[in-house]
């Protein structure tokens, strides 16, 4: 095969005393290949400016998310794959030895391998910010979800590289399986508790601020981590509740409430009048009615209890916030206080009538 710059360039390397071969090529060749790489690396690096500048906007009129995803994936391509991947392209214009040709080939695979991993790393974390951030937690989701992705992604990349150089990756897998089950085995519980903060991310039964009660323990969700979450109690002390006990329990979340059923009672005298007993119930809506934030259900003469004429109330509260509902609570109590007083009713407390024989002595009850 005649050299492709033989015939211009012959004198002129000759006067240089340039050798006629290095590494079994002759000097044509090897300028071809520094050509081929230059032009390789400028073409990708032209390519990732055009992406950059016109992929978002081409994106955007598919999926307005993807505008930000596309342009943080493309920025984050790396040098070392553009060059890797001149050189083995500059290399195709050699006559290398051996197993040289093979190894480039390899090397630029690999290189290859581990700009997907940076790729993809970039989209989970795109993803998750802009794409599901409506239905996952901020403080779960990122380190949870994130983690467990990029973490299959590694492994895959590295098997991937592992079979390009020629490594057994049957024989790794089948490793794997058996010590992944033997450490599955060991770290249940630790397993356990991770799924369950995954759970939590993706179920979103509370997130950090909200008020819960979880069996005895009562308090506000102040971090919600990969194996435990940290709920601070009314008193005031950190309570640590692990991801996975937690979703066997019964949660009561109190944030969540558009609005607070209050049910409450109290008994009157028994010698109170009839006419005035018909009369309670609609004291007890007017009082109700005129607190603000509050909607009337229903106010009944429940039953003839031991001590007291026995009534029942029940209200809604329009908001959430447990100081409101005490306040509201204490101000209809001091109206319910002050009516029965102006109207002569007399609120019931424990009575005990002793009937004495005639002539009998007066004295304790038997087993007083």
């Amino acid at each position: 095969m005649p050299h492709l710059f033989s015939p211009p360039f012959a004198g002129l390397l000759y006067a240089l005393e340039v050798p006629h071969r290095v590494l079994g090529n002759p000097p044509d060749r090897w300028l071809a290949a520094a050509l081929l790489a230059g032009f390789t690396l400028s073409f990708l690096l032209v390519l990732k400016r055009v992406a950059l500048r016109f992929g978002p906007g081409l994106a955007a009129r598919v999926y307005g998310p993807l505008r930000d995803c596309l342009a943080e994936i493309v920025a984050g391509t790396q040098a070392g794959l553009l060059t890797a991947l001149a050189l083995w392209a500059g290399s195709l214009c050699l006559d290398l030895p051996g197993e040289v040709p093979r190894v480039l080939a390899r090397v630029a695979v690999v290189a290859f391998l581990v700009q997907a991993w940076f790729w993809g790393s970039r989209l989970i974390r795109c993803t998750l910010r802009n794409m599901l951030g409506d239905r996952l937690a901020p403080s779960t989701a990122a380190p949870v979800v994130g983690f467990l992705l990029r973490t299959a992604l590694g492994l895959l990349v590295l098997l991937l590289a592992l079979e390009g150089f020629g490594v057994n990756v049957s024989a790794i897998l089948a490793g794997l399986g058996v010590g992944g089950i033997a450490v599955a085995l060991a770290v249940q519980n630790i397993l356990g508790d991770i799924f369950g903060s995954l759970s939590i991310a993706l179920d979103k039964p509370f997130i950090v601020g909200d008020f819960i009660i979880v069996g005895d323990c009562i308090g506000t969700v102040r971090h919600i981590g990969l194996k435990s979450t940290q709920v601070q109690s009314l008193s005031g002390e950190q309570i640590i509740l692990s991801n996975a006990d937690l979703l066997k329990s019964r949660i009561r979340n109190f944030k969540r409430m558009s609005e607070r059923r209050v049910v409450f009672g109290f008994g009157l005298a028994h010698t109170t009048p009839a006419d005035r007993l018909e009369q309670v119930p609609v004291q007890i809506q007017a009082i109700i009615q005129a607190q603000p934030r509050t909607r009337f259900d229903r106010a009944h003469f429940l039953a003839f209890g031991d001590s007291a004429l026995q009534f029942e109330v029940v209200y809604y509260v329009l908001d959430v916030d447990y100081n409101i509902y005490m306040d509201l609570q204490q101000a209809i109590n001091l109206a319910l206080l002050k009516t029965f007083r102006a109207g002569g009713i007399s609120l019931a407390h424990p009575v005990r009538t002793v009937f004495q024989a005639a002539g009998g002595p007066v004295g304790p009850e038997p087993g007083t």
